[in-house]
Protein backbone atom coordinates (compact mmCIF):
# COMPACT_ATOMS: atom_id res chain seq x y z
CA UNK A 1 0.00 0.00 0.00
CA UNK A 2 2.66 2.19 0.60
CA UNK A 3 4.88 1.92 -2.64
CA UNK A 4 1.14 2.39 -4.30
CA UNK A 5 0.57 5.61 -2.95
CA UNK A 6 3.61 6.78 -4.19
CA UNK A 7 2.40 6.63 -7.92
CA UNK A 8 1.24 9.86 -8.04
CA UNK A 9 4.46 11.98 -6.88
CA UNK A 10 6.16 10.02 -9.36
CA UNK A 11 4.18 10.40 -12.09
CA UNK A 12 3.90 14.63 -11.30
CA UNK A 13 7.98 14.21 -10.58
CA UNK A 14 7.92 13.58 -14.37
CA UNK A 15 5.74 16.14 -14.88
CA UNK A 16 7.78 18.87 -13.33
CA UNK A 17 10.60 17.32 -14.85
CA UNK A 18 9.14 17.77 -18.41
CA UNK A 19 8.17 21.49 -17.55
CA UNK A 20 11.77 21.50 -16.57
CA UNK A 21 13.26 20.36 -19.63
CA UNK A 22 11.06 22.74 -21.50
CA UNK A 23 11.04 25.79 -19.50
CA UNK A 24 11.73 28.12 -22.50
CA UNK A 25 9.23 26.65 -24.45
CA UNK A 26 6.14 27.26 -22.12
CA UNK A 27 7.92 31.32 -21.36
CA UNK A 28 7.18 31.38 -24.82
CA UNK A 29 3.59 31.22 -23.97
CA UNK A 30 1.58 34.31 -22.85
CA UNK A 31 1.12 33.15 -19.20
CA UNK A 32 4.55 31.92 -19.34
CA UNK A 33 5.54 35.28 -20.43
CA UNK A 34 4.26 37.18 -17.95
CA UNK A 35 4.42 34.72 -14.90
CA UNK A 36 5.88 36.18 -11.40
CA UNK A 37 8.67 33.51 -11.15
CA UNK A 38 11.26 32.44 -13.76
CA UNK A 39 9.40 28.96 -14.78
CA UNK A 40 12.65 27.27 -14.83
CA UNK A 41 13.70 27.61 -11.19
CA UNK A 42 9.84 26.58 -10.31
CA UNK A 43 10.05 23.54 -12.14
CA UNK A 44 13.62 22.73 -11.07
CA UNK A 45 12.69 23.00 -7.48
CA UNK A 46 9.00 20.92 -8.05
CA UNK A 47 11.44 18.09 -9.40
CA UNK A 48 13.97 18.35 -7.10
CA UNK A 49 10.93 18.37 -4.04
CA UNK A 50 9.78 15.47 -5.68
CA UNK A 51 12.85 13.26 -6.48
CA UNK A 52 13.25 11.32 -3.02
CA UNK A 53 9.92 9.91 -3.98
CA UNK A 54 11.58 8.22 -6.84
CA UNK A 55 14.76 7.28 -5.10
CA UNK A 56 11.83 6.09 -2.21
CA UNK A 57 10.65 3.56 -5.27
CA UNK A 58 13.90 2.41 -5.98
CA UNK A 59 16.04 -0.57 -4.32
CA UNK A 60 18.65 -3.12 -5.83
CA UNK A 61 20.04 -0.48 -8.27
CA UNK A 62 21.95 -2.57 -10.99
CA UNK A 63 24.12 -0.53 -14.07
CA UNK A 64 25.70 -1.08 -16.82
CA UNK A 65 30.09 -0.67 -16.96
CA UNK A 66 29.06 1.55 -19.91
CA UNK A 67 27.22 3.58 -17.99
CA UNK A 68 29.26 4.08 -14.90
CA UNK A 69 32.06 5.07 -18.00
CA UNK A 70 29.85 7.50 -18.95
CA UNK A 71 29.30 9.24 -16.09
CA UNK A 72 33.05 8.96 -15.09
CA UNK A 73 33.56 10.88 -18.81
CA UNK A 74 31.14 13.28 -18.17
CA UNK A 75 32.57 14.30 -14.66
CA UNK A 76 36.04 14.35 -16.48
CA UNK A 77 34.52 16.86 -18.89
CA UNK A 78 33.43 19.06 -16.59
CA UNK A 79 36.44 18.70 -14.69
CA UNK A 80 38.55 19.78 -17.59
CA UNK A 81 36.46 22.20 -19.04
CA UNK A 82 37.43 23.66 -15.42
CA UNK A 83 41.14 23.96 -15.92
CA UNK A 84 40.15 24.73 -19.23
CA UNK A 85 39.25 28.04 -18.02
CA UNK A 86 43.01 28.82 -16.68
CA UNK A 87 44.05 28.98 -20.33
CA UNK A 88 40.91 30.85 -21.65
CA UNK A 89 40.71 34.26 -23.33
CA UNK A 90 37.02 34.20 -22.05
CA UNK A 91 35.40 36.05 -19.09
CA UNK A 92 31.61 36.43 -19.34
CA UNK A 93 31.00 33.57 -21.37
CA UNK A 94 33.59 31.14 -19.46
CA UNK A 95 31.71 32.24 -16.02
CA UNK A 96 28.37 31.25 -17.72
CA UNK A 97 29.13 28.24 -19.75
CA UNK A 98 31.07 26.94 -16.06
CA UNK A 99 27.72 27.70 -14.24
CA UNK A 100 25.56 26.21 -16.19
CA UNK A 101 27.76 23.36 -16.46
CA UNK A 102 28.70 22.25 -12.96
CA UNK A 103 25.70 23.38 -11.30
CA UNK A 104 22.62 22.37 -13.98
CA UNK A 105 24.59 19.77 -15.74
CA UNK A 106 24.56 17.23 -13.01
CA UNK A 107 21.02 18.02 -11.53
CA UNK A 108 19.35 17.22 -15.05
CA UNK A 109 21.39 14.55 -15.38
CA UNK A 110 20.04 13.11 -12.29
CA UNK A 111 16.51 14.06 -12.68
CA UNK A 112 16.68 12.46 -16.42
CA UNK A 113 18.36 9.41 -15.48
CA UNK A 114 15.50 8.91 -12.34
CA UNK A 115 12.42 9.95 -14.24
CA UNK A 116 13.93 7.23 -17.05
CA UNK A 117 13.70 4.26 -14.66
CA UNK A 118 10.67 4.85 -13.69
CA UNK A 119 7.56 3.89 -15.96
CA UNK A 120 5.10 6.41 -13.48
CA UNK A 121 7.82 9.05 -13.97
CA UNK A 122 7.94 8.37 -17.58
CA UNK A 123 4.25 8.61 -18.68
CA UNK A 124 3.92 11.69 -16.19
CA UNK A 125 6.83 13.17 -18.59
CA UNK A 126 5.25 12.11 -22.23
CA UNK A 127 2.04 13.05 -21.20
CA UNK A 128 3.50 16.79 -19.91
CA UNK A 129 5.11 16.96 -23.32
CA UNK A 130 2.31 16.35 -25.06
CA UNK A 131 0.66 19.00 -23.52
CA UNK A 132 2.89 21.43 -23.53
CA UNK A 133 3.79 21.33 -27.10
CA UNK A 134 0.17 21.65 -27.93
CA UNK A 135 -0.27 24.41 -25.39
CA UNK A 136 2.32 26.23 -27.39
CA UNK A 137 1.86 25.22 -30.71
CA UNK A 138 -1.83 26.74 -30.21
CA UNK A 139 -0.22 30.21 -28.84
CA UNK A 140 1.71 30.59 -31.35
CA UNK A 141 -0.81 29.71 -33.86
CA UNK A 142 -2.77 32.68 -31.82
CA UNK A 143 -0.08 35.28 -31.52
CA UNK A 144 0.86 34.81 -35.73
CA UNK A 145 -3.01 34.71 -36.67
CA UNK A 146 -3.62 38.51 -34.11
CA UNK A 147 0.06 39.66 -35.13
CA UNK A 148 1.28 39.70 -31.63
CA UNK A 149 4.24 37.53 -32.15
CA UNK A 150 6.94 37.41 -34.66
CA UNK A 151 8.82 34.22 -35.12
CA UNK A 152 11.46 32.52 -37.63
CA UNK A 153 14.33 34.55 -37.24
CA UNK A 154 12.89 38.06 -37.16
CA UNK A 155 13.20 40.82 -34.83
CA UNK A 156 14.46 40.12 -31.41
CA UNK A 157 16.88 37.37 -32.97
CA UNK A 158 18.53 35.56 -30.01
CA UNK A 159 15.01 35.58 -27.80
CA UNK A 160 13.16 34.34 -30.62
CA UNK A 161 15.47 31.92 -32.06
CA UNK A 162 15.76 30.11 -28.66
CA UNK A 163 11.94 30.39 -28.32
CA UNK A 164 11.08 28.49 -31.76
CA UNK A 165 14.02 26.30 -31.34
CA UNK A 166 12.46 24.82 -27.70
CA UNK A 167 8.98 24.83 -28.70
CA UNK A 168 9.81 22.99 -31.75
CA UNK A 169 11.93 20.46 -29.55
CA UNK A 170 8.69 19.69 -27.86
CA UNK A 171 6.37 19.65 -30.85
CA UNK A 172 9.21 17.10 -31.97
CA UNK A 173 9.26 14.76 -29.21
CA UNK A 174 5.10 15.05 -28.58
CA UNK A 175 4.48 13.98 -32.25
CA UNK A 176 6.59 10.99 -31.73
CA UNK A 177 5.16 10.10 -28.52
CA UNK A 178 1.41 10.26 -30.44
CA UNK A 179 2.88 8.63 -33.02
CA UNK A 180 4.12 5.40 -30.53
CA UNK A 181 0.51 5.23 -28.88
CA UNK A 182 -0.93 5.67 -32.46
CA UNK A 183 0.37 2.00 -33.30
CA UNK A 184 -0.35 0.94 -29.81
CA UNK A 185 -3.87 1.59 -29.04
CA UNK A 186 -6.95 0.88 -30.57
CA UNK A 187 -10.54 2.46 -31.57
CA UNK A 188 -11.32 5.90 -29.82
CA UNK A 189 -7.77 6.30 -28.22
CA UNK A 190 -6.43 5.93 -31.75
CA UNK A 191 -8.57 8.60 -33.18
CA UNK A 192 -7.25 11.04 -30.52
CA UNK A 193 -3.38 10.42 -30.94
CA UNK A 194 -3.60 10.60 -34.65
CA UNK A 195 -5.57 14.35 -33.83
CA UNK A 196 -2.38 15.15 -31.48
CA UNK A 197 -0.26 13.95 -34.21
CA UNK A 198 -1.68 16.17 -36.55
CA UNK A 199 -1.84 18.97 -34.02
CA UNK A 200 1.86 18.69 -33.73
CA UNK A 201 2.85 18.87 -37.76
CA UNK A 202 0.72 21.84 -37.96
CA UNK A 203 2.51 23.50 -35.14
CA UNK A 204 6.21 22.39 -36.23
CA UNK A 205 4.88 24.04 -39.93
CA UNK A 206 4.14 27.61 -38.31
CA UNK A 207 7.36 28.95 -36.15
CA UNK A 208 10.13 28.63 -38.74
CA UNK A 209 12.18 25.81 -37.02
CA UNK A 210 13.91 23.75 -39.45
CA UNK A 211 15.69 21.64 -36.68
CA UNK A 212 12.12 20.76 -35.71
CA UNK A 213 10.80 19.94 -38.91
CA UNK A 214 13.50 17.80 -39.55
CA UNK A 215 13.95 16.12 -35.67
CA UNK A 216 9.95 15.60 -36.41
CA UNK A 217 10.64 13.43 -39.13
CA UNK A 218 13.14 11.01 -38.40
CA UNK A 219 11.90 10.53 -34.84
CA UNK A 220 8.29 9.68 -36.27
CA UNK A 221 10.07 7.13 -38.02
CA UNK A 222 12.33 5.76 -35.53
CA UNK A 223 10.01 5.80 -32.40
CA UNK A 224 7.67 3.58 -33.58
CA UNK A 225 9.26 1.88 -35.58
CA UNK A 226 11.52 0.71 -32.49
CA UNK A 227 8.17 0.41 -30.82
CA UNK A 228 7.28 -2.20 -33.87
CA UNK A 229 10.63 -3.86 -34.39
CA UNK A 230 10.93 -4.93 -30.43
CA UNK A 231 7.30 -5.86 -30.05
CA UNK A 232 8.38 -8.70 -32.76
CA UNK A 233 6.95 -6.94 -35.85
CA UNK A 234 9.81 -6.37 -37.64
CA UNK A 235 7.72 -6.40 -41.03
CA UNK A 236 5.51 -3.58 -39.81
CA UNK A 237 8.78 -1.84 -38.58
CA UNK A 238 10.63 -2.38 -41.75
CA UNK A 239 7.33 -0.79 -43.42
CA UNK A 240 6.75 1.82 -41.00
CA UNK A 241 10.15 3.53 -42.02
CA UNK A 242 9.72 3.00 -45.67
CA UNK A 243 6.20 4.36 -46.00
CA UNK A 244 7.36 7.23 -43.72
CA UNK A 245 10.43 8.23 -45.65
CA UNK A 246 8.47 8.08 -48.65
CA UNK A 247 5.63 10.61 -47.53
CA UNK A 248 8.99 13.39 -46.29
CA UNK A 249 10.29 12.92 -49.64
CA UNK A 250 7.12 13.02 -51.64
CA UNK A 251 6.38 16.46 -49.21
CA UNK A 252 9.79 17.89 -49.99
CA UNK A 253 9.45 17.21 -53.84
CA UNK A 254 6.04 18.27 -53.63
CA UNK A 255 6.97 21.29 -52.02
CA UNK A 256 10.15 22.27 -54.36
CA UNK A 257 7.33 21.61 -57.34
CA UNK A 258 4.87 24.08 -55.48
CA UNK A 259 6.62 26.82 -53.50
CA UNK A 260 3.47 28.77 -52.51
CA UNK A 261 1.84 25.88 -50.95
CA UNK A 262 4.19 27.00 -48.45
CA UNK A 263 2.78 30.43 -47.87
CA UNK A 264 2.01 31.64 -44.66
CA UNK A 265 3.96 29.05 -42.71
CA UNK A 266 7.14 30.14 -41.74
CA UNK A 267 8.86 26.81 -41.40
CA UNK A 268 8.21 26.08 -45.04
CA UNK A 269 9.19 29.41 -45.90
CA UNK A 270 12.62 29.14 -44.76
CA UNK A 271 13.10 25.59 -46.28
CA UNK A 272 12.40 26.98 -49.76
CA UNK A 273 14.28 30.00 -49.53
CA UNK A 274 16.19 30.51 -52.15
CA UNK A 275 19.35 31.41 -49.78
CA UNK A 276 18.59 28.34 -47.53
CA UNK A 277 21.99 27.91 -47.10
CA UNK A 278 23.15 31.51 -46.37
CA UNK A 279 20.44 32.16 -43.70
CA UNK A 280 22.36 30.72 -41.09
CA UNK A 281 25.73 31.69 -39.33
CA UNK A 282 26.60 27.69 -38.59
CA UNK A 283 28.47 26.87 -41.83
CA UNK A 284 30.90 29.84 -41.02
CA UNK A 285 30.88 28.73 -37.33
CA UNK A 286 31.58 25.39 -38.29
CA UNK A 287 34.60 25.91 -40.75
CA UNK A 288 35.77 28.70 -38.13
CA UNK A 289 35.43 25.67 -34.81
CA UNK A 290 37.56 23.32 -37.30
CA UNK A 291 40.22 25.63 -38.65
CA UNK A 292 40.92 26.93 -34.96
CA UNK A 293 40.87 23.40 -33.56
CA UNK A 294 43.63 22.47 -35.71
CA UNK A 295 45.84 25.96 -34.51
CA UNK A 296 44.80 25.45 -30.89
CA UNK A 297 46.06 21.46 -30.48
CA UNK A 298 46.26 19.24 -27.94
CA UNK A 299 45.05 21.60 -25.21
CA UNK A 300 42.13 23.66 -27.20
CA UNK A 301 41.91 27.41 -27.05
CA UNK A 302 40.00 27.16 -23.52
CA UNK A 303 37.04 26.97 -22.27
CA UNK A 304 34.13 29.87 -23.77
CA UNK A 305 37.31 31.27 -26.21
CA UNK A 306 36.39 30.08 -29.19
CA UNK A 307 34.06 33.27 -29.70
CA UNK A 308 36.50 35.83 -29.06
CA UNK A 309 39.57 33.97 -31.35
CA UNK A 310 36.44 33.63 -34.06
CA UNK A 311 36.51 37.41 -33.91
CA UNK A 312 33.05 38.11 -32.26
CA UNK A 313 34.28 38.85 -28.47
CA UNK A 314 33.63 37.80 -25.54
CA UNK A 315 29.59 36.66 -26.48
CA UNK A 316 28.57 32.97 -25.10
CA UNK A 317 26.01 33.09 -28.33
CA UNK A 318 28.43 32.73 -31.09
CA UNK A 319 29.63 28.98 -29.71
CA UNK A 320 30.37 26.76 -32.88
CA UNK A 321 26.69 25.04 -32.76
CA UNK A 322 27.70 21.53 -32.73
CA UNK A 323 28.81 20.24 -28.63
CA UNK A 324 31.49 17.85 -30.63
CA UNK A 325 33.28 20.66 -31.97
CA UNK A 326 33.08 22.85 -29.32
CA UNK A 327 34.57 20.52 -27.08
CA UNK A 328 37.74 20.00 -29.25
CA UNK A 329 38.30 23.31 -30.25
CA UNK A 330 37.95 24.48 -26.61
CA UNK A 331 39.14 21.73 -24.46
CA UNK A 332 41.51 19.80 -27.24
CA UNK A 333 41.54 16.63 -27.66
CA UNK A 334 41.04 15.69 -24.24
CA UNK A 335 37.51 17.26 -24.59
CA UNK A 336 36.84 15.64 -27.59
CA UNK A 337 37.42 12.39 -26.33
CA UNK A 338 36.08 13.10 -23.23
CA UNK A 339 32.34 14.14 -25.03
CA UNK A 340 32.77 11.11 -27.35
CA UNK A 341 32.65 9.14 -24.27
CA UNK A 342 30.27 10.62 -22.42
CA UNK A 343 27.55 9.83 -25.23
CA UNK A 344 29.41 6.76 -26.77
CA UNK A 345 29.29 4.75 -23.86
CA UNK A 346 25.68 5.74 -23.11
CA UNK A 347 24.34 4.67 -26.40
CA UNK A 348 26.46 1.53 -25.66
CA UNK A 349 24.66 0.82 -22.72
CA UNK A 350 21.12 1.39 -24.21
CA UNK A 351 22.13 -1.25 -27.08
CA UNK A 352 23.34 -3.91 -24.67
CA UNK A 353 19.73 -3.86 -22.82
CA UNK A 354 17.52 -3.09 -25.91
CA UNK A 355 16.47 -6.42 -24.96
CA UNK A 356 15.58 -5.94 -21.37
CA UNK A 357 12.89 -3.18 -21.73
CA UNK A 358 9.72 -3.17 -22.73
CA UNK A 359 9.01 -1.78 -26.05
CA UNK A 360 6.90 1.30 -25.23
CA UNK A 361 9.35 2.41 -23.06
CA UNK A 362 12.43 2.38 -25.08
CA UNK A 363 10.14 3.81 -27.98
CA UNK A 364 8.96 6.95 -25.38
CA UNK A 365 12.85 7.60 -24.35
CA UNK A 366 13.75 7.28 -28.74
CA UNK A 367 10.95 9.88 -28.77
CA UNK A 368 12.37 11.82 -25.74
CA UNK A 369 16.20 11.79 -26.68
CA UNK A 370 16.36 11.89 -30.17
CA UNK A 371 15.18 15.27 -31.27
CA UNK A 372 18.02 16.60 -28.28
CA UNK A 373 20.30 14.97 -29.73
CA UNK A 374 20.26 16.21 -32.91
CA UNK A 375 19.68 19.78 -31.74
CA UNK A 376 23.37 19.80 -30.19
CA UNK A 377 24.56 19.15 -32.85
CA UNK A 378 23.13 22.29 -34.97
CA UNK A 379 22.83 24.39 -31.54
CA UNK A 380 23.52 25.74 -28.17
CA UNK A 381 26.99 24.72 -25.89
CA UNK A 382 27.62 22.60 -23.62
CA UNK A 383 25.96 24.09 -20.98
CA UNK A 384 22.49 23.49 -21.87
CA UNK A 385 20.63 21.45 -19.11
CA UNK A 386 18.80 19.53 -22.00
CA UNK A 387 21.11 17.77 -23.44
CA UNK A 388 22.21 16.50 -20.33
CA UNK A 389 18.43 15.53 -18.62
CA UNK A 390 18.13 13.64 -22.78
CA UNK A 391 21.76 11.84 -21.46
CA UNK A 392 19.98 10.78 -18.20
CA UNK A 393 17.11 9.39 -19.95
CA UNK A 394 19.42 7.67 -22.12
CA UNK A 395 21.66 5.97 -19.16
CA UNK A 396 18.48 4.67 -17.51
CA UNK A 397 18.29 2.58 -20.43
CA UNK A 398 21.50 1.05 -18.79
CA UNK A 399 20.11 0.55 -15.32
CA UNK A 400 17.80 -1.73 -13.42
CA UNK A 401 16.02 -1.02 -10.27
CA UNK A 402 13.77 -3.48 -8.40
CA UNK A 403 10.70 -1.61 -7.22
Amino acid sequence: MYRTRLHLPVFLAGVAAAALQYAGALKSTPLGGVAPVDLTWLAGACVLGLLPFLLARASGWRCDPAVLASLACFAALAGWAVLGGLWSAGADGLAAKLYDLLLFGPVALLIGFCVGLHAHALAGFCGAVVLIALGVGGSVAIGLADGGMVLGGAADTDLLRVQYQIAGLSVASAGAVGLVQVVRTRGARRLFWLAVVLGCGLAALLPGGRLALLALALTALAAPGLFLWRSGRGGAAVLWVLCGSACVLAGVLTLLAAPEMGEGMRTLERLNAADLGEQSLRLPLWRAALDLAGTAAPFGLGTGAFPIAAGYGDWRGRHPHNHALEALVELGLPGGLLFAGVWGCALCAALRHRTTHAPVRLAMIAALVLPVALSIMVSTDLGNRMAWLALGLLLSLGARVSA
